[in-house]
């Protein structure tokens, strides 16, 4: 791809639409209700049941995240998709109650314990080439892959793989979930109250509330036994206490804390390098620069926490894809109070959303925005802060975001050294959002290896010229 062709595919985003056909493009892609205007104008506001404004102003998100969070807490609509699933964890819950949790879950995030838990994921790494490697000439969905290669990471740090829970078990109760009572519903269009049963979620329910059962004994068989000599993240919450109050989580918090973590802290990795292995794949010249980076730095291993710092190149691909295709690519907030943004009303009560895919393709922030140039994350100081929010900002700034994008440069890193990706004719996929941005489709590729420091082929040549 050079800087003078077209996308490799971004979709269209649609005109304003009435509140039936607003529901019916929103259950098949949240996206498509998303206006074109959103990337040329800093708001645009209008109402579908009920008032609402799409914002993507930095001055006006700055506003909503960090200076007025109180007053713009999540929707009603957020947290009425979701509480069944992950219950009042870190992810819903709102004022004293989230602050507390934030301030005994920190700790667990810290620098130390996420570098601790690298080897981990460089396992996973390893892994991950050997199915690629295993699957010969023919295309791979890397997608799916990728999936399981952030499930066995997450798995692991969470539970120490010590047989107590079905984490996958429990993934894919959560996924069910959010499948079917992820899409919208007409009642939350219309703001109907929570207490009035949503058809979508009413057959999911067993499944949460036998995966939630598993859970709990899961955490409690822990609690008695004790934790491990090098801690893993369930060993942490349990040790975990507010600083301020001593207050520490109790089973019921523990578990829809550790669900949040299993389901977010897999997914949205995994879509992040789905997406930057496609990228990659349509542009040979930046994966031939990651891959000259990765091979030099790691010379055959999988890479660690020790070489991120080495591997520049790679995490501003990752930073790029995060842009171009956030897997939370959409935040919505409940005006509480009265407020103006953008010398525009907002009145309490409305729906005010931060569309961040609209936002990330901006015409008035972004340089030719749709095209994929990772080098533009050269200078992250040159980025307006509340311009790129991947992980969101403010207080409320994603807990895990070191963890993920440590994560995403030790498989990327690993992967680039190892194999050229090559897209596959026709099957190219279709970024669709209902919780979060997923290549509808799968992300089919074709993976060659290729030779370089600690590969099979360059050993033996190294061999015959001793």
């Amino acid at each position: 791809m050079k800087p003078t062709d077209p996308p490799v595919f971004v979709p269209l985003v649609n005109e304003h639409m009435g509140l039936w056909a607003s529901l019916q493009a929103s259950r098949r892609n949240l996206l498509s209700i998303i206006p074109e205007l959103c990337v040329r104008q800093p708001m645009v506001s209008g109402r579908t049941g009920k008032r609402w404004h799409m914002v993507m102003d930095p001055g006006a998100i700055r506003r909503m995240l960090l200076e007025s969070v109180e007053d713009y807490p999540k929707s009603l609509v957020t947290k009425n998709l979701l509480r069944p699933a992950i219950g009042d964890s870190l992810f819903i819950a709102e004022g004293a109650h989230w602050r507390w949790q934030r301030r005994a879950a920190a700790p667990v995030f810290s620098h130390r314990n996420v570098t601790n838990l690298a080897p981990i994921m460089s396992e996973a790494a390893e892994r991950a080439c050997e199915r690629i490697a295993a699957a010969g000439p023919r295309a791979i969905d890397m997608a799916e892959d990728m999936v399981r290669t952030t499930f066995d990471v997450i798995s692991d740090v969470t539970f120490s793989g010590d047989g107590q829970m079905d984490a996958e078990a429990v993934h894919k109760s959560i996924d069910a979930y959010i499948s079917e009572a992820g899409k919208i519903s007409l009642f939350d269009m219309l703001g109907f109250p929570d207490w009035i049963p949503r058809p979508g979620r009413m057959f999911t329910g067993n499944a949460v509330g036998q995966m939630k059962a598993v859970a709990d004994e899961a955490v409690e068989a822990r609690r008695k036994r004790g934790g491990r000599d090098v801690p893993d993240l369930l060993d942490l919450l349990l040790a975990g206490e507010d600083p301020e109050t001593k207050r520490q989580m109790n089973t019921a918090e523990l578990r829809d804390n550790l669900l949040t973590f299993i389901v977010a802290g897999h997914e949205t990795t995994a879509l992040t390098l789905a997406w930057s292995l496609y990228l990659c794949a349509y542009d040979q010249e930046v994966q031939d620069k990651a891959r000259a980076e990765a091979q030099e730095v790691l010379q055959g291993r999988a890479a660690t926490a020790d070489d991120i710092a080495k591997l520049p190149y790679i995490r501003m691909i990752a930073d790029e894809a995060l842009r171009l295709y956030p897997p939370a690519a959409m935040v919505s907030r409940t005006a509480m109070a009265d407020d103006t943004l953008c010398d525009r009303e907002v009145r309490k009560g409305d729906t005010v959303i931060i569309p961040i895919y609209a936002l990330h393709r901006s015409e008035l922030l972004w340089d030719e925005p749709s095209m994929f140039r990772p080098e533009r994350f050269a200078d992250r100081k040159a980025i307006p802060r509340y311009a790129y929010l991947p992980f969101g900002d403010g207080p409320r700034i994603c807990i895990g975001a070191s963890f993920a994008l440590q994560e995403a440069v030790i498989i990327l890193a690993t992967l680039f050294s190892r194999f050229r990706f090559k897209p596959v004719k026709g099957r190219d996929p279709e970024p669709v959002l209902i919780l979060t941005l997923r290549p509808e489709g799968g992300v089919w590729l074709e993976a060659e290896a290729v030779p370089g420091p600690g590969h099979p082929s360059q050993k033996a040549q190294v061999r015959a010229a001793e």
